[in-house]
C-alpha cells in the first residue's frame, strides 16, 4: 500500500488466474498472472485481505502509462469467493 501525492491510498498487486474455458467448442486450461491496481477505499479493503484470497474482480484494462504497452487491471469492484 502506498499513497499518491494527494494522499489517496493506492494498492498495486499481482493476481493469478486459473480456469478452464471453451474455445471453438474445445476445453482449454487458462493460467496467467497480471498486474492490477486499486485506488481509494477499495485499495484499503484489498490490502487488508490475506494473500491467496479467492476474489472476483471488476474494473477496466489500461496501459501502465502513455508510452507503455503493458496492461494493468484497474479494480473498481470486488467480491470475496
Amino acid at each position: 500500500m502506498r499513497y499518491t501525492p494527494a494522499g489517496v491510498p493506492l494498492f498495486a498487486f499481482r493476481l493469478s488466474h486459473r480456469s478452464r474455458q471453451l474455445e471453438a467448442k474445445h476445453p482449454r486450461e487458462v493460467e496467467l498472472e497480471a498486474q492490477a491496481v486499486a485506488i481509494g477505499d477499495i485499495a484499503q479493503k484489498l490490502a487488508a485481505l490475506p494473500l491467496g484470497q479467492a476474489l472476483t474482480l471488476g474494473g477496466f484494462l489500461a496501459t501502465r502509462n502513455r508510452r507503455s504497452t503493458q496492461l494493468v487491471l484497474h479494480v473498481n469492484e470486488f467480491e470475496i469467493e
